[in-house]
C-alpha cells in the first residue's frame, strides 16, 4: 500500500493506491477519515491495515499530480540522516571509509513535499542535493538483533538532503548546513514495506539535475544497510513509530563535479527509487 498526504481547498487529507494509479482520498473532517501518517503510524500495522481499509472507501482521485502534495511525515520525533554510507561517496568526498555510521539529525521544519520549491538561502549559493532513501519506523525498537530488524520498519519514502556545503563544512558538526528551512524534499508517497525487497535491497535509485543523471546507484551498494542501521541505531536510542532515517546519498553530488553543479533558482531536482517513485522539486530563491 502507499499514502500520500494531500491539500486541496484549504482541507487536508491521506489518498492511498495499491498500484500506484487508482488513488482514492479522505479528507479532515470527513465521515472514515483515518487520519494522517503521522498519527495511524502510531498503532502500528493494525493502524496502517486500518486507513487502508478506510481510504478503499474514499473518494476516486482523477489527478494525484494536480494536489498539492505535503511531506508524508510531519511531526517525526526524530529524523536520523546517515552520512557517508556509499563507498564511491566516501571516496569522492576525501574521506575515510567509516567504521561505524555518521548520524546527524534533520528537523520537519526544514522540509517540503513533492512539487513544492526547495529554497536556496539567502546567505550562500552552495545548495546541493543528495538523494537517498528513507525508512520509516512502524514500531517500538530498542536494541535491536539484525535478524529482527526489518520487523521494525513500517515503509519507505524518498529524501532529497538538500545541503548548504559552505556553512556545512564550516563546522565538524553538519546540523545548521542540513536545516536551512526548506532544503529538504520529502516524499511523495510512504510505500508500505511489503510492497517491497526486503530493506530494498537491489533497488536502483537515480538523481536528475534538469533532466541529466548526476546520480546512479544500486541501494545495495550502502556502506550500512536498513537491517544494520536499526541494529546501530535502536543499540542508542528508542526508535518510536513514525521515526524517520535517511540512508545517505551515493556518489555525484554537486559538490563533486569540476566546477560544482549547485543548485539554483529555475532548477529542478529529481529522485527516482524504483517501485517507491519520484520526488520532484523546483528550486527558488529564498524571498
Amino acid at each position: 500500500m502507499r499514502f500520500r498526504v494531500i491539500e486541496a481547498g484549504g482541507r487536508e487529507g491521506v489518498a492511498g493506491s495499491r498500484d500506484g494509479k487508482g488513488w482514492r482520498a479522505l479528507y479532515q473532517g470527513e465521515t472514515g477519515f483515518p487520519g494522517l501518517p503521522d498519527d495511524f503510524i502510531q498503532k502500528g500495522a493494525a493502524g496502517i491495515d486500518a486507513a487502508a481499509s478506510a481510504l478503499s472507501r474514499g473518494a476516486p482521485v482523477d489527478d494525484i499530480e494536480a494536489l498539492t502534495c505535503l511531506p508524508p511525515f510531519r511531526r517525526a520525533g526524530k529524523i536520523l540522516c546517515v552520512g557517508l554510507n556509499f563507498a564511491a561517496h566516501v571516496k569522492e568526498s576525501g574521506m575515510k571509509t567509516p567504521d561505524y555510521p555518521t548520524v546527524f539529525a534533520r528537523f520537519n521544519s526544514g522540509l517540503v513535499g513533492h512539487g513544492q520549491p526547495l529554497v536556496r538561502p539567502k546567505v550562500s549559493e552552495q545548495f546541493d542535493y543528495e538523494s537517498e532513501l528513507a525508512f520509516v519506523i512502524g514500531r517500538r525498537a530498542r536494541h535491536v538483533s539484525e535478524d529482527r530488524a526489518l520487523d521494525y520498519v513500517a515503509g519507505y519514502t524518498i529524501f532529497n538532503d538538500g545541503s548548504i556545503r559552505d556553512v556545512q563544512l564550516r563546522t565538524p558538526q553538519w546540523t545548521i548546513g542540513k536545516n536551512f528551512d526548506g532544503t529538504g524534499g520529502f516524499g511523495p508517497d510512504f510505500v508500505t514495506a511489503d510492497e517491497l525487497p526486503p530493506g530494498c535491497e537491489g533497488l536502483r535509485m537515480q538523481g536528475r539535475h534538469n533532466g541529466t543523471v548526476v546520480q546512479d546507484t544500486s541501494l545495495s551498494d550502502m556502506i550500512f544497510g536498513v537491517k544494520k542501521l536499526v541494529v546501530l541505531l535502536s543499540a542508542a536510542m528508542t526508535l518510536d513509530p513514525g521515526d524517520v532515517v535517511a540512508t545517505g546519498t551515493p556518489s555525484g553530488v554537486g559538490l563533486s563535479f569540476k566546477p560544482p553543479r549547485f543548485l539554483k533558482p529555475g532548477d529542478t531536482f529529481e529522485i527516482e527509487i524504483e517501485k517507491i517513485g519520484v520526488l520532484r522539486n523546483p528550486v527558488a530563491a529564498e524571498t
